[in-house]
């Protein structure tokens, strides 16, 4: 009797991610219309170069499996970039967008919202080695004072860790691009030793923020939305 054939279901993980990149494909577009265009393009000149290289060497098979490759890897990069590139440009101008930024950077501790405005310009908290980071987002002659206000605060609460104030804009004025934030987070020199920032980010911890306080959802906030302040007694 002939044999049953049984199919091979694909992994999970494979599936899975899969579904990523096609999903991060489309919302990407949505911005970059040009985004299959790109990579693909950028795929076959990457491997046209190296299939040439090879044929000018008489390594012409050789030439074009590296080039496959090469392209491929090529298509990933331009890919990953213009998906990068995208999603920060649909959350800038959002109340929130840093405190989303920050949420995926390393070795950081963020407090979203620790203070605000009725004009919605926000002030994050970020713990690491280089110490307290405070991060402002919104009108920048604003959200200084917001800044100025909660560095006070810090210096009285945690006197041990170097504070630092950054303010979130398009990077004139001493404004520090969203897409860029992570980096600037990253080249802050590291002053402080491990058990030192468990040690701040247990006492950050209990005084905690607005976000602690706020019905206010947590990562950008949608467009015209409003933050409760809280009554003054």
């Amino acid at each position: 009797a002939p044999m049953a054939r049984t199919s091979t279901p694909e992994t999970p993980a494979k599936t899975g991610r899969l579904r990523q990149i096609v999903q991060a494909y489309k919302l990407t577009r949505q911005v970059d219309r040009l985004i299959g265009v790109i990579v693909v393009l950028s795929a076959l000149v990457a491997a046209a170069m190296v299939i040439l290289i090879g044929a000018l060497t008489n390594k012409l098979i050789y030439g074009i499996i590296t080039g496959v490759l090469v392209g491929i890897l090529v298509a990933l990069i331009v890919f990953g970039r213009r998906v990068e590139r995208a999603a920060y440009t649909q959350v800038e101008g959002q109340p929130g967008a840093a405190a989303a930024v920050l949420e995926n950077a390393r070795g950081w501790s963020v407090t979203p919202a620790v203070q605000a405005n009725r004009q919605q310009d926000l002030v994050h908290r970020a713990i690491g080695r280089p110490g307290i980071v405070l991060i402002g987002e919104g009108d920048a002659q604003r959200v200084r004072g917001l800044l100025t206000q909660e560095a006070k605060k810090m210096a009285r609460v945690a006197q041990d860790a170097p504070v630092t104030t950054v303010v979130v804009g398009d990077g004139a004025d001493d404004t520090v691009a969203l897409r860029k934030l992570q980096g600037k987070l990253q080249r802050l020199p590291r002053t402080l030793k491990p058990a030192e920032v468990t040690a701040l980010r247990q006492r950050m911890n209990a005084i905690g923020g607005l976000m602690d306080q706020l019905p206010v959802p947590r990562g950008p906030l949608p467009k015209g939305a409003r933050i409760a302040r809280p009554k003054r007694r």
